[in-house]
């Protein structure tokens, strides 16, 4: 089982094996058009507040032992509001905003035809690990979303895990879950900091920068 030594593939999801900067910008616009025509915001003052949450979720720092995922990004849509709109905070239309943009994205997130095949032909010859950095239930929502959990021997999500990518504990601990050694694996993604730098500092023998989707 192998070739040229090598006996398990781990995956990224994000970016890697579905396009989830497309989708968020598909969730992005149903908010948007709501805010226009439900609530009666110009599509200006939107699409402001549509960027500051976007601007929060990229500095987004999440202890689930202090507050949990959904209302922490709730909280984002109710600051961006308020920021924009000023006034005081309006929490339901914060949590509309948050619920309509989270179900898009997740209706939107699709594991490809041809990344099934890719996938089911890679299985004949070699174990494959789906390896994930991210909150546990939003990576397990999107998990659950492209339905690609029948593709995988395993699935190891880093915020169930001590560290994430690239910490090399989390790639040993991958190792371990599949009885192969670093050397045996090859790690795919889309980050050269998390994913392929990761890999080779945890003793992977390859890894693969992999960017299936435009950056438009």
């Amino acid at each position: 089982m192998g070739v040229h030594g090598v006996k398990a593939v781990f995956f990224d999801l994000d970016n890697t094996l579905v396009d989830t900067a497309a989708a968020g910008r598909r969730a992005i616009e149903e908010v948007i058009n709501a805010l226009q025509s439900k609530h009666h915001y110009g599509e200006g003052e939107a699409r402001v507040i549509c960027d500051k949450v976007q601007a929060k979720l990229l500095k987004e720092c999440h202890d689930p032992a202090k507050m949990c995922i959904t209302d922490l990004r709730i909280s984002h849509w109710e600051e961006a509001i308020q920021e924009t709109i000023g006034g005081e905070a309006n929490r339901n239309l914060a949590a509309e905003c948050y619920f309509l943009w989270k179900r898009t994205r997740l209706q939107n997130l699709t594991l490809a035809e041809d990344t099934r095949g890719m996938l089911t032909e890679l299985r004949k010859g070699v174990r494959l690990l789906l390896l994930t950095n991210g909150d546990k239930q939003t990576q397990r929502e999107k998990i659950e979303a492209c339905a690609c959990q029948p593709y995988f021997d395993a699935i190891v999500v880093g915020g169930e895990q001590k560290e994430e990518k690239p910490a090399p504990s989390i790639f040993h601990y991958c190792c371990d879950l599949l009885g192969v050694q670093p050397a045996e694996c090859v790690m795919v993604g889309d980050s050269l900091d998390t994913d392929i730098q990761g890999g080779l500092n945890a003793g992977l023998k390859a890894t693969q920068f992999y960017r299936r989707w435009s950056t438009k």
